[in-house]
């Protein structure tokens, strides 16, 4: 896929591993989550990419002749664009890459407060079907200290709201996010959102910190514990037992995880539920990713 001038580094979801990735925003507007280091360089301050930019891009990857089947939108946060920018960037998109099947960003849940469920599903019709919602827990002590930004019903009325416009929702729930004091009440009500959303997807990551805790810990008045390897497995037989889930296609196969599942939920419960008993009490019988081979 053709190389656009990005500002580096550019992250995209293990799932748009070949899609054309354009950069319609640089970083986060947000950027305060004290668990996420993806926009924390000077040179990821936030900035929406002006429109001319979007369109000579799109123009020459139109003349190279390449025709990519999906695009994502990148940085983290394009989805705060107004409704009015986006249309502009999908008509765009139409116009240069008329094969382009299928558009995908990354959205928190306070991009959707303002927009309309018309208005979604206008850029549904042009185009945008797919929304990575990065909801993390559905916890709201834990989103607290963790400086979200978000609540529970702040996540729920995002979720909704893209279903209701006939999109589709990718939802990310953080293993290990409460540490061992909060991981009960963590696993429990993320499920619980999740339940009450119905997302078609949802993907399990464990919290991680390359460059140490330090801020991290500042949210918890420093009480944070994080999990180790079994606590994680019994954080993730409460979400799966909890989880109340009609046709959800679910993946726990990202790089940082140890214990690798893949099911559609509730369908596959019981045998995920025995893939994760099973790495409790019968250590060395189920395959884990090794230490080495773990990363963002």
């Amino acid at each position: 896929m053709m190389r656009l001038p990005y500002v580096e580094p550019v992250f995209r979801p293990p799932s748009e591993a070949n899609s054309l990735i354009l950069q319609v925003t640089n970083g986060c507007s947000w950027n305060r989550c004290t668990f996420c280091e993806m926009y924390t360089q000077p040179q990821k301050r936030f900035r929406p990419k002006p429109q001319h930019e979007i369109e000579r891009e799109l123009a020459a990857v139109a003349q190279a002749g390449a025709a990519p089947r999906r695009i994502f939108l990148a940085d983290g946060d394009a989805m705060t664009l107004s409704h009015r920018r986006l249309k502009l960037i999908l008509e765009a998109i139409g116009r240069h890459l008329p094969d382009v099947q299928r558009v995908s960003s990354y959205c928190l849940p306070r991009n959707l407060k303002n927009k309309t469920v018309e208005q979604l599903a206008e850029l549904k019709a042009l185009g945008l079907e797919l929304f990575y919602v990065g909801c993390e827990s559905g916890d709201d002590f834990v989103l607290e200290r963790v400086n979200k930004g978000e609540n529970f019903d702040s996540s729920l009325s995002a979720l909704q709201k893209i279903k209701a416009a006939g999109a589709k929702s990718s939802v990310m729930i953080l293993n290990g996010l409460g540490g061992k004091r909060y991981s009960e009440q963590h696993a429990v009500n993320s499920a619980r959102l999740m339940s009450a959303a119905q997302p078609e997807y949802l993907s399990t990551l464990v919290v991680s910190f390359p460059l140490g805790e330090e801020r991290f810990q500042a949210g918890f008045g420093g009480e944070y514990e994080p999990l180790d390897q079994r606590g994680l497995f019994r954080e993730m037989l409460r979400l799966l037992e909890t989880l109340e889930l009609e046709n959800t296609i679910f993946r726990s196969d990202h790089a940082s995880n140890y214990l690798v599942l893949k099911g559609t939920l509730n369908r596959d419960k019981p045998r995920l539920l025995q893939t994760v008993h099973a790495a409790l009490e019968r250590p060395g019988t189920v395959p884990l990713r090794p230490e080495w081979a773990r990363g963002l």
